[in-house]
């Protein structure tokens, strides 16, 4: 049996967005600390508030276990003379280890023995071995941002201002920052701040309570919850509980309270995305709606302090919340004055990026690729076709408004509700905000054919004019977002079930920028597009593999040359359901035996018959023409294909067991690689079989 251990990080209030990420970090690299340094324990968990981090470790052994070292000596040949006896070199290797000759072991490598000096290596008391560990452990944890406050220059998200380490009773002593560890911890900064001295793992998690911090977020989380409904409730509302925000208050409070509050009833003629983004992104309120999801004019704060007056609390946050409302009804006072068509002309006094020009530039592009769909990849009426184009001159005009200058978060929100303002049809105004979709993960994807197109044309010529700029996604940077935007191509794309080609609505977007950039002349522009092409496949390779589609199958099918997303992943998603069958193991064989000769085809080559003299060769040629008239992946019928590919063979078994295909005659060798190559060429309109691998 062990001790329990806790390590507490008592810092300045961390951002409650770090939190989430650090303590997840904090938990497993401990797990990785202990287990590499060979520490038994029982369960790891970490608990965070604003003000501290928590390492908390059950049944932490008392000793490290023990290891055992191996040091590998001369071989057995070097070691030993002919009549068995050790030789100075093995004589030496024993003295340099401190052991004697006779404790000297053989152990077998490769081909020869050789003398191996094993030891036993008592482990540290854990105590001492923390002491020595933890400081890295500390600077381990990697926030996306971070302060520097004294000497040493430690890093950390906010300034470390007390540290308590505890093994059972024991004080386990270190040093980080500038801070020693000690055995006090602080309660709650209004309730009772404390300091407090510890005696235990046990004393401190009573001590913090009677402190008045809840150090569990988890079930923070679910007090704010539960509170903030029945706040909602007794009124007869409904809370609206956003999961982000949820979390968010969560890491900004150590003892939760919920205060119902009000604001004037005239506010809610603005529209309802600016009541909400008002009072959940820039006050972390929760909005109250009725049974029907209509708002209400109440809401519900969060406070950290029931120590004071909760009127006093309640009147504060109405008091803020009322300024804000109040400055969001004069800008969109002020936006509706002015009809959106008349916003459009601004957009040339706003940079998209220095080498791109404007939002107006943009916005002819984004107009002109527009119409490129419409006309050439979907088969619109009159009135999306319309809906479409005038929605692409629409799309950025709501950037230059007063309301989305407040808040970014609502642009396309605004730009749909000043265009119905504007007398512009729904579908029009529809297609305006869904051109931004989708926003983040998990986001909706549009739904009119409308919003489509203009998503589409939207997203590509962002990734053609950042990539023939030079901007590229590195690591974890990616501040144009450029994962984002593909994969929202990629996801619209599946999700619609659309049939084009990926690479040509990435080159029609490069050639619209020629304007723009001299540089891209037409073997520029075929390279851009290889490499958004073999960016987009990299997306699609993650897509497809959190569907729990095997890496092999998917490779198979992307390695092929196709470039239409949809009957790409029509194949990846049958090959993985027909991984088993005897049909796709037929195919394979016979395609490997195929494609190894075939890259020894010369280009341009295609068999000729009269060349064709043996047998075997013959029936080849004629399944292979048979084929191509039987298999069509243009119907969509992958089960007719696959059993096209595989019942090709028999006629290659037969080819290889009769044909010697390197034969001295030039002109046959040359037409029995091209036969092959055309083969090859056939099998690779569905996927590159040699991939695929099959279990034994």
């Amino acid at each position: 049996m062990g001790r329990d251990f806790i390590l507490e990080i008592g810092t300045e209030e961390i951002p409650a967005r770090f939190m989430p990420g650090a303590l997840q970090q904090f938990k497993e690299k401990a797990l990785e600390l202990l287990k590499s340094n060979r520490v038994a324990f029982g369960e790891v968990e970490t608990f965070g508030t604003p003000r501290r981090l928590v390492l908390f470790i059950t049944d932490l052994a008392d000793v490290q276990e023990d290891r055992e070292e191996r040091k590998k000596g001369p071989s057995k040949d070097a070691a030993f003379d002919a009549e068995g006896k050790p030789t100075r070199a093995a004589l030496g290797f024993a003295e340099k280890q401190g052991v004697a000759i006779e404790q000297l072991e053989l152990e077998r490598s490769g081909k020869k023995e050789y003398l191996v000096a094993v030891q036993k290596i008592p482990g540290k008391k854990t105590p001492e071995l923390l002491s020595e560990l933890l400081p890295s452990l500390i600077k381990s944890i990697v926030f996306p941002k971070n302060m520097i406050w004294e000497q040493s220059r430690a890093r950390f998200a906010r300034p470390i201002r007390w540290l308590l380490c505890l093994f059972g009773e024991e004080l386990v002593a270190f040093s980080y920052a500038g801070v020693s560890s000690g055995r006090e911890t602080r309660g709650h900064r209004f309730i009772n701040p404390g300091p407090f001295a510890v005696n235990s793992p046990a004393h401190y998690f009573t001590c913090l309570e009677e402190a008045g911090v809840v150090l569990d977020h988890k079930k923070r989380e679910l007090m704010i919850r539960e509170k903030v409904e029945r706040a909602a409730h007794s009124l007869g509302g409904v809370a609206r509980l956003d999961t982000g925000l949820l979390q968010e208050v969560t890491f900004l409070v150590e003892n939760p309270e919920a205060i119902l509050c009000s604001y004037p009833e005239s506010y809610l003629d603005l529209p309802g995305e600016v009541l909400v983004t008002t009072m959940q992104s820039h006050q972390r309120y929760f909005p109250v709606e009725d049974g029907k999801g209509e708002i209400r004019p109440f809401f519900v704060a969060v406070s950290n302090n029931s120590s004071a007056p909760a009127e006093n609390i309640r009147r504060g946050n109405e008091k803020v919340l009322k300024a804000r409302l109040a400055d969001a009804r004069f800008f969109y006072d002020e936006d509706v004055k002015v009809p959106l068509e008349g916003k459009v002309h601004e957009l040339k006094n706003i940079l998209f990026q220095e080498n791109l020009g404007t939002l107006y530039e943009k916005t002819e592009r984004l107009q002109a690729l527009t119409r490129y769909l419409t006309e050439n990849i979907f088969k619109l009426n009159d009135e999306e076709s319309s809906a479409s184009l005038r929605a692409a001159f629409l799309a950025k005009a709501d950037l230059t408004t007063h309301m989305v200058g407040e808040f970014p978060e609502l642009q396309g929100i605004m730009g749909r509700e000043y265009a119905l303002k504007s007398g512009e049809k729904e579908i029009t105004a529809t297609a305006i905000f869904e051109h931004y979709l989708p926003r983040f993960a998990g986001d909706a994807l549009p739904s009119t054919t409308p919003g489509v197109v203009v998503a589409l044309a939207d997203k590509a010529d962002h990734l053609a004019g950042c990539f023939a700029v030079g901007i590229r996604p590195s690591g974890s940077q990616d501040p144009y977002a450029l994962r984002r935007y593909v994969l929202g191509i990629l996801q619209i794309i599946l999700y619609h079930r659309l049939s084009f080609s990926f690479s040509d609505l990435i080159r029609r977007s490069l050639l619209l920028l020629q304007k723009k950039l001299p540089h891209l002349n037409r073997e520029e522009i075929e390279k851009l597009t290889d490499e958004i092409r073999r960016f987009a496949w990299q997306r699609l390779r993650y897509f497809f593999q959190e569907e729990g589609i095997d890496y092999d199958i998917i490779e198979a099918v992307l390695s092929i040359t196709l470039d239409n997303v949809t009957a790409l992943a029509g194949r990846i998603r049958f090959l993985q359901e027909n991984r088993g069958s005897e049909e796709l193991k037929d195919a394979a064989s016979a395609y490997t035996r195929v494609a190894n000769l075939a890259r020894k085809a010369s280009p341009g080559i295609t068999p000729q018959e009269s060349y064709l003299t043996e047998e075997g060769e013959k029936q080849l040629y004629a399944s292979l023409l048979r084929s191509r008239e039987e298999m069509c992946l243009e119907d969509g019928n992958l089960a007719k294909v696959l059993q096209t590919l595989a019942d090709l063979k028999r006629p290659v078994d037969a080819f290889f067991d009769q044909i010697l295909v390197m034969v001295e005659d030039e002109k046959v060798r040359s037409n029995r690689l091209a036969l092959l190559k055309e083969l090859c060429d056939l099998y690779r309109q569905m996927a590159d079989f040699s991939k695929i691998v099959f279990n034994q």
